[in-house]
């Protein structure tokens, strides 16, 4: 392990730094309410670009918080066997290929990846003109306090996506999971910690952990150093950084981890500068449900050898 974080002894012990809002769970039981009282007007559309056999590939469009018209590729399979997975993508990206689809739908279950509201995948009408965007993600809406956070909308977009595809007539609300890498990993996370019926999550070094650990360790890389140029940016004295961590903690997974009642495995390369492991653990060590490690030491943020067929392999034992 590099010199710059824990030793595994302190990462297994570690509970976190940044500061959890004595009203978290207040704030998003109001807000998974508000989220209720939106119509999520669902559309789905015949992906005819992409014609399949023994499934049906279809456009997923949704109305989450402030109108956001939100889309997500789904895989449903001729022939379902009850089971569903939702895949999550990386910071930046953008959902996965329909073919990266096609595994988990040849045994019968319904895959739905959502696309991230802002970043760079399929454009809906409700986007603004500048929604092509890869940077400021994380402190996008901090000036306007928690409900201006962008993640916030986020988060609620996952559980949405989870509602909609559990309600479907040919899935098990009961076998479904939910698997991403990085923001990915993180947002698999937070769909399992606001859907209560959500069964296992694979989750692979899960962004959005511990803001304030990331920025104390000062390693100036994406997408934490975007914390960094904030302050730079808006409070270069740091006279709000109490109140700028605080803020970020309606945000950060560790503190939506004890809500998690599925079963989880987390990946974690012991190398990782980009979303370090400290981070990741603050939120693994909050989990209460039945888990798992699965530790790569010599790796960082990277392809984790055998990690996707390792995956595949669980999500299909667990359900």
């Amino acid at each position: 392990m590099l010199s710059f974080e824990l030793s595994y002894d302190e990462l297994i012990a570690y509970r976190g730094t940044n500061p959890r809002p004595e009203d978290f769970d207040q704030f998003w039981d109001k807000a998974l309410l508000e989220l209720g009282a939106i119509d999520p007007d669902t559309e789905f559309a015949d992906a005819t670009d992409f014609p399949l056999t023994t499934a049906t590939a279809q456009h997923l469009y949704f109305t989450g918080t402030g109108g956001y018209r939100v889309h997500a590729k789904v895989v449903r399979p001729a022939e379902p066997t009850g089971p569903a997975v939702l895949i999550f993508h990386g910071y930046g990206g953008e959902q996965p290929s329909w073919v990266d689809l096609l595994p988990y739908a040849a045994r019968g279950f319904t895959v739905a990846a959502l696309d991230v509201r802002e970043q760079v995948g399929y454009r809906t009408e409700s986007q603004a003109a500048n929604s092509f965007s890869l940077h400021n993600h994380l402190v996008h809406g901090l000036d306007d306090g928690p409900d201006g956070l962008l993640y916030k909308h986020v988060f609620l977009d996952a559980r949405r996506l989870a509602d909609i595809i559990g309600g479907l007539p040919e899935v098990d609300e009961t076998r479904m999971a939910t698997t991403g890498w990085s923001q990915g990993g993180g947002l698999s996370l937070v769909a399992a910690a606001l859907t209560p019926g959500i069964k296992y999550v694979a989750s692979v070094f899960p962004f959005l952990c511990d803001y304030q650990r990331a920025w104390d360790l000062n390693l100036e890389t994406n997408p934490y150093d975007e914390i960094a140029t904030w302050f730079r940016k808006r409070d270069p004295r740091h006279l709000r950084q109490d109140e700028v961590f605080t803020t970020l903690g309606y945000i950060d997974v560790q503190n939506l981890a004890p809500r998690i009642q599925a079963e989880v495995t987390l990946f974690v390369g012991l190398e990782d500068q980009v979303c370090p492991p400290s981070t990741q653990f603050a939120a693994y060590n909050k989990i209460t449900s039945a888990k798992d490690l699965r530790l790569y030491p010599d790796f960082g943020h990277d392809d984790l050898p055998g990690a996707l067929d390792d995956i595949f392999q669980l999500i299909g034992a667990k359900l």
